[in-house]
């Protein structure tokens, strides 16, 4: 249980000149984990002294990295590895507030609205043109082209609320959805662009999120390839795992946030990808 009276206490002197003070407040507050923030947020809120915002604002901030790189060691390590677990623990980053479940309940109604039209007896192209019609008609989900690098293309909040992305952001809604309505569908690392496949024992065909879900072929790939000039590579065709796709959305966002001149983000993002090496 939280004694507030104390934490006051402890707040009352974070802007203490002596350091030794500053790190015994600093220490106290930090014991008592992530439970705290909201409290925290609230002094935040509330303060007028500019020392007071100024260190606590660094101590959200590093409560709140602390948490993410924890959670994400966490998440390496389980099981099942859930993918939209991974998508919220890294825009907990940019959002310290952001709920799961709020992510959660906004998929849901996607994968509702799908079913609604949803048939298991149609042909695979015929269920991807359903899932194409409520995503990028109804639901007006698009490739953010005009600011491709924004680090908002890369939280999943951003991308359910702003109903725009990059690939493989909107790739993820995509097959997210798709997983719900138990289609086999699932991401492929391309370089430079990241695509889906539909996949199961009968067919194999892929998709491009980023271009409204257009449906193509293996043909397509190798054209792709080619124009690169680079090397065929299995990966290039078949499903990847949840682990290469959190990796590559944080690879997303070093970009996203070094084109920006943020370069303390760029650091965090770059320590929190560690986590997978």
């Amino acid at each position: 249980m939280i004694d507030q009276k104390e934490l006051k206490a402890l707040i009352s002197l974070i802007d203490d000149e002596d350091k030794s003070v500053i790190n015994h407040v600093t220490e106290k507050i930090v014991s008592y984990g992530r439970s705290i923030i909201p409290f925290l947020q609230e002094e935040l809120r509330e303060t007028d002294n500019p020392l007071v915002r100024e260190r606590l604002q660094l101590l959200l901030k590093d409560m709140n990295y602390d948490d993410i790189l924890s959670k994400l060691k966490a998440w390496v390590e389980s099981e099942n590895q859930d993918l939209l677990k991974a998508l919220w623990i890294i825009a907990s980053y940019e959002y310290p507030s952001l709920t799961y479940e709020s992510i959660y309940k906004e998929l849901e109604q996607i994968y509702y609205e799908a079913w609604l039209d949803f048939r298991y007896d149609m042909h695979p192209f015929d269920q991807v043109k359903v899932l194409n019609s409520i995503i990028f008609k109804k639901l007006n989900f698009k490739a953010d082209t005009q600011n491709f690098h924004d680090p908002e293309n890369s939280m999943i909040n951003d991308v359910l609320f702003n109903r725009k992305g990059n690939p493989i952001s909107l790739c993820i809604i995509y097959m997210l959805v798709a997983k719900k309505l138990k289609l086999p569908v699932y991401g492929v690392n391309l370089p430079n662009l990241f695509i889906l496949t539909y996949k199961n024992s009968r067919f194999q065909f892929y998709i491009n999120a980023f271009n409204k879900g257009l449906i193509f072929s293996k043909a397509d790939i190798d054209n792709y390839i080619g124009q690169l000039k680079i090397e065929k590579k299995p990966e290039y065709y078949e499903p990847c795992n949840n682990v290469d796709i959190v990796k590559r959305i944080l690879r997303n966002l070093v970009v996203a946030y070094t084109k920006k001149g943020e370069n303390n983000k760029t650091h965090d993002i770059g320590q929190i990808l560690g986590v997978f090496e």
